[in-house]
Parts: structure tokens; C-alpha cells; sequence
């Protein structure tokens, strides 16, 4: 399949349009549920601990039927809290004997293998939520948002942020103009928390005899077992498995200004690494800046925006983490959040417009406060007045529990009554954000400026950007 641009529109948010009579290419035919919505959904799991035990047990309203992990070792507690399910080392073997019997499938792997999952799972006509970032390059990302969108499968992203009140509260303020064009945007994070900044070990570990570690390398080149290196953990900064800081935060951090300014392709993409920036590992800090060409969509229009990203910090071996977290915006920008909470968070969102500014403390844009022009400081959304003035426009999630749970119960629901587009962050949209976050990457390991046609995927001044955009998988890893 190749990969067409996405179509990014306000109507996404609401409807797909693609979902016909309940069937999806391909001839397999969808779970069709809608007129027995008490019944429980087949669940597999990729990846059964770390995150995805926490996914497995958000869904712990429906069977969990099988649990895969490449480390049998980590498998023992999950398959203890759910010994009803069947274990498997590898997805292949799991769906050659159990495809008939699973209705939906989790995948919480490490970023490199999400696509290998997810795109088999969907091929088989499986409903899947995927960890996010969505895929691990953007070539996959647009992959599966289009696989989605043909195939009418019921898929949700793993921004859990997505499923708040607040989030959503924020996109129809800012739609509605209360701090009028938004020209700025600037995000940071105290990412990264695991190694960066690395070359590769010497040398090699013996393989724990628990550890598949050719499946768990999967897609990637083949490399040698060290202990403690990259699995099960610190695989986040290395480039072959991971997608840095980015990765890990920006599906949330950019979430809630993603939507709200519906950001398409961005044409121009430059990465400011703070520290060394080899051909191994992500730096200990970056800046990246986005430029965002003026956008109409419906009856919304904005105009060119610059988004600036900040990760990490400069290089200081006295810290845990190895960099100092001092990669923030500006100081003339912090004044007013300095006033409001009297230090500058390691982790927020600043969002400004010609009428005002928008600050939100938390990874998921949950909590925020507006200041307009004429107010002296920021105010909580729940308590300034224009906020109040504001119509809600877009559908809230009606399911209890942290977010998390509640992100996963909207999944659940939307297989049931065999609706798609009741998932706000499905992989139609889910690709998109993963897209553009994905970028930073490919700027930092270029090494130079980026200047991108979206629609062709291709990096028009940079030819040798073009192995970061779609990576070449090791001989037996093809995406489905």
C-alpha cells in the first residue's frame, strides 16, 4: 500500500466517513456487537508489562484472552493477575493459533515495533489501541492512519490526555478566538529521564534465557545483547528502537494545541541539539522549531503559527539524568507563569495569541489558565469570564475513572456499537500528531534544516533525510 497525505479536516474529529455497513477491506468482516453491547470483547495484549499491564488492566471489563511478551520473565505477574490467558513469546505464533478468538488487540511495545503489531493485528481485521507514538517512523504513521481509515476498524492512540474534559474544554476555547490568531506555541519537558547523549556498548551479554531478543530487535538492524542497555527500559534514546523525547511526550504535550489550531503539515522543521548528537542515541536536550503555514478548515481559519519544542538540557554529569532541565522557553515568556505559581514547571504548554495567552501546567492540557489583554494575570479556565461565554462544540467522554481508564473504556464502547469515529484519538488522527512530532526527529538526525512537502512525505532540500522517514526493515519484518 502506498501511503496517500491524510485528510485533515474539523469533520474528523466528529465522523469517518469511510466506515461503511460494518465491513472492512480486505474481507474480513468487523466485530459487529451493536445489538448485544453487554457482551465482552476477546482481548490480546503485545507487550504484557510495564505500560501494557497497566492497558491490560484498563480493560479488565472484557476477557483478556492472550498475553504476548518477548520476556517470559516479565510475563509472570501478568499472566498471574489474568491466568485465564494463554502466553506467547511472539504475535505471529499467537495470531496463527488464536486470530480466530481474539476480537481486539492492545500493543504496548517499544516504539520500533508498534507499526509490526498494529499493522498485523488490523490486517486480520482486529480492533487495536496502539501506545503511543502511534509508529516509531512517518512513513508507518501515515501507514496506519490510512490502514484505519480503509479498513473501518475501531483504533484509539494511547494519549490518555485525550480523554479529559479539560483537554477538550481547551480546543473549543481557543476555536472560539478568546486569545484571538495563535502565532506561538511553545512546549517543554523535563525528558529526557533515561540514558541519551550515548555511543553504542562494546562488547556483548549473554542472552537472558527468558528473552527472545531476535523478536524483540524485530524491524530493527541486528545488534549484539548488553545488559541493562536497552531492554526493558532504556530503550526511549536509542535511535534504532526509540523516538527520544518526542516519543515519549510530545503525543500529550502537543495533544491539546494540536487540535485546537487543527496543525497540518508543518513546511519547515529545524532541530537545535544541546550536547553531542551521534548516529546511536537522541542528544540530552533540543530545541526544534515547526513553522505552520496559514490553515482553513470549515469555517475555522488560522494563520501561520511557529511551535517551538524544548527537551532536556545541558550536559551535567552531577545530575541523575545527565543534563540540568534548563532547555525552557525565553525568560520575557515565563513572567507571567512565574507571577501565577511562582517558579517555571519542568513540564508545560504556552500557547500565544495577538488577544491573549494560554498556559497549561500538565502533560495532558487537563488544567489551564487564560490571560487576555486586559487582565492582569492568568485566571483557571473554570473561572474566567469569557470562558463561560464559550459553547461546548465537541462530544465529552462519559466514562468514570482516571483518564487512562476512561481513554480505553471510550475504545471498548466504540467496537461495541461499531463506531469508529466515537474514538477521539483514532488513528486517523493519532497518525497525524505522530507525524508531526516525528519530524523533530528526522530534523535532529539530519542534522540540518528541514523544509517538507507533507503531502509527498519527502524532505525536498534534504535527500539524505530519507532513511528517517521510512526505515528499512531487517529481512522477515515487513508491515502487514
Amino acid at each position: 500500500m502506498n501511503p496517500s497525505p491524510l485528510r485533515w479536516n474539523r469533520r474528523t474529529f466528529l465522523k469517518t466517513a469511510t466506515v461503511a455497513g460494518g465491513a472492512i477491506a480486505f474481507g474480513v468482516p468487523t466485530l459487529l456487537r451493536g445489538a448485544n453491547l453487554n457482551s465482552k470483547l476477546n482481548i490480546a495484549v503485545i507487550g504484557a508489562n510495564g505500560k501494557g499491564a497497566s492497558d491490560t488492566d484498563c480493560c479488565n471489563t472484557e476477557n483478556i484472552v492472550a498475553l504476548c511478551d518477548v520476556d517470559s520473565a516479565r510475563a509472570v505477574k501478568p499472566l498471574q493477575k489474568y491466568p485465564g490467558a494463554k502466553f506467547y513469546q511472539d504475535f505471529r505464533k499467537m495470531f496463527d493459533e488464536m486470530a480466530k478468538g481474539i476480537d481486539a488487540v492492545i500493543v504496548s511495545t517499544p516504539d520500533h515495533f508498534h507499526a509490526i503489531a498494529e499493522s498485523a493485528a488490523m490486517r486480520l481485521g482486529k480492533h487495536v489501541y496502539g501506545q503511543k507514538p502511534l509508529a516509531q517512523t512517518i512513513y508507518e504513521a501515515r501507514y496506519l492512519g490510512n490502514l484505519a481509515r480503509e479498513t473501518g476498524l475501531v483504533t484509539q492512540m494511547g494519549n490518555q490526555g485525550s480523554a479529559a474534559d479539560g483537554l477538550r474544554r481547551a480546543v473549543e476555547c481557543i476555536q472560539s478566538g478568546i486569545i484571538g490568531q495563535v502565532r506561538e506555541v511553545h512546549i517543554w519537558t523535563n525528558r529526557p529521564v533515561w540514558p541519551q547523549g550515548l555511543d553504542r556498548p562494546e562488547g556483548s551479554d549473554p542472552v537472558p534465557a527468558m528473552l527472545d531478543w531476535d523478536t524483540w530487535i524485530g524491524p530493527a538492524p541486528m545488534r549484539p545483547y548488553k545488559k541493562g542497555a536497552y531492554a526493558p527500559w532504556n530503550w526511549r534514546g536509542w535511535q534504532d528502537f526509540g523516538t527520544g523525547a518526542l516519543g515519549d511526550m510530545a503525543c500529550h504535550t502537543v495533544n491539546m494545541p494540536f487540535r485546537a489550531l487543527q496543525l497540518g503539515y508543518p513546511t519547515e522543521i529545524e532541530g537545535f541539539p544541546l550536547g553531542p548528537m551521534n548516529r546511536e542515541t537522541y542528544p540530552l536536550g533540543s530545541k526544534i522549531r515547526f513553522e505552520f503555514p496559514a490553515r482553513k478548515h470549515d469555517t475555522l481559519a488560522f494563520g501561520p503559527a511557529t511551535f517551538t519544542w524544548y527537551d532536556g538540557g545541558l550536559p551535567d554529569a552531577t545530575k541523575p539524568n545527565g543534563h540540568d532541565f534548563s532547555n525552557k522557553p525565553p525568560q520575557d515568556l515565563l513572567t507571567d507563569i512565574i507571577a501565577l505559581r511562582g517558579e517555571v514547571p519542568n513540564s508545560a504548554c504556552l500557547l500565544i495569541g495577538d488577544k491573549g495567552k494560554i498556559f497549561s501546567p500538565d502533560d495532558y492540557g487537563e488544567q489551564f489558565f487564560v490571560k487576555q489583554t486586559d487582565d492582569q494575570k492568568f485566571i483557571h479556565f473554570k473561572k474566567h469570564p469569557a470562558v463561560t461565554a464559550v459553547a461546548q462544540t465537541l462530544p465529552r467522554n462519559m466514562f468514570k475513572g482516571d483518564n487512562d481508564h476512561r481513554h480505553h473504556q471510550e475504545w471498548i464502547a466504540a467496537i461495541k456499537a461499531g463506531k469508529p469515529e466515537d474514538c477521539y484519538s483514532r488513528f486517523e488522527i493519532g497518525a497525524q500528531l505522530t507525524e508531526i512530532m516525528l519530524l523533530g526527529c528526522v530534523a535532529l538526525r539530519a542534522g540540518k534544516k528541514i523544509e517538507w512537502d507533507g503531502p509527498k512525505m519527502r524532505a525536498t532540500n534534504c535527500p539524505e533525510a530519507a532513511p528517517f522517514i521510512k526505515r528499512e526493515n531487517r529481512a522477515g519484518w515487513k508491515l502487514s
